[in-house]
């Protein structure tokens, strides 16, 4: 009976300073993850113009609002980093022409294209809209699916790499074309922590470029909560089989059945 006792003290021990261990190294490991939505520095303006293809896109750091002026018709282009674990958002505001100069309604369209400029769908969001004749402006957004570390060659999923926004107007009254309006589009992050991780990683992100890294740079792709989760997952189990032992190991042998019988 004492050596029973003495079993599961020992599991119990063990198991609590195997989950004292691991959480221990994960708490580390946590407060180095990128953080949900790193903020832009102070030193860094915020872009006051848009490319017009995908080569001279301008670049926008997250969470960072970058404004545009151009005229009607015209294809305006910005780019952004997302990393793995993070869902992106895109949201536009198109401040349209005086309504007195414009001669019917027009439609606006905010598409958002992955590394290899192939447009990713929006999970939820307006990123096509009709503006009236006497509109003063339109708002679009769009949320894409939340970005993997890794995926196979024929999957479609969002991979970490350089994003590309494209606003425009898709239908507009000819004599409305080249009139002047004024973009702002903000591109922000969400992190998803580790319930869309998976395993393995990019050798190098997507059309990565120098100038739209994520504050930090890019995550190495091994750490993700779940690792707290299993810790806590196996010392739990731990404790489950010692309980499970206590209640069926018996109370030993009865005091009254001599030794030996």
């Amino acid at each position: 009976m004492r050596t029973a006792g003495k079993l599961a003290a020992t599991v119990l021990a063990g198991a609590t300073l195997a989950g004292t261990v691991l959480f221990g190294a994960a708490v580390p490991a946590l407060a180095d993850s990128p953080s949900p939505s790193p903020s832009t520095s102070k030193s860094d303006q915020a872009p006051t113009e848009a490319g017009t293809a995908f080569r001279t896109a301008v670049a926008v750091h997250q969470g960072q609002r970058a404004t545009a002026s151009a005229s009607s018709g015209d294809y305006l282009y910005w780019m952004f980093p997302a990393d793995a674990g993070q869902r992106p958002t895109v949201t536009a505001k198109v401040t349209l022409p005086e309504a007195a100069s414009r001669h019917g309604a027009s439609t606006w369209r905010l598409d958002v294209y992955d590394g290899l400029r192939r447009r990713q769908p929006c999970m939820y969001g307006m990123q096509s809209r009709s503006a009236a004749q006497d509109a003063a402006a339109v708002e679009l957004s769009c949320t894409l699916r939340p970005t993997v570390a890794w995926a196979d060659t024929w999957s479609t999923d969002p991979l970490p790499g350089t994003y590309y926004v494209r606003l425009t107007a898709v239908s507009l009254p000819d004599a409305d074309r080249g009139l002047p309006f004024k973009a702002e589009v903000e591109p922000t992050v969400l992190d998803t922590g580790g319930a869309h991780a998976v395993d393995g990683k990019l050798a190098v992100p997507l059309g990565a470029k120098s100038a739209v890294e994520p504050d930090g740079g890019w995550s190495s792709g091994w750490w993700t909560d779940r690792w707290v989760w299993t810790a806590a997952g196996g010392v739990l189990a731990a404790l489950a089989g010692v309980a499970g032992y206590n209640l069926t190991r018996g109370r030993g042998r009865p005091a009254r059945v001599p030794r030996g019988a």
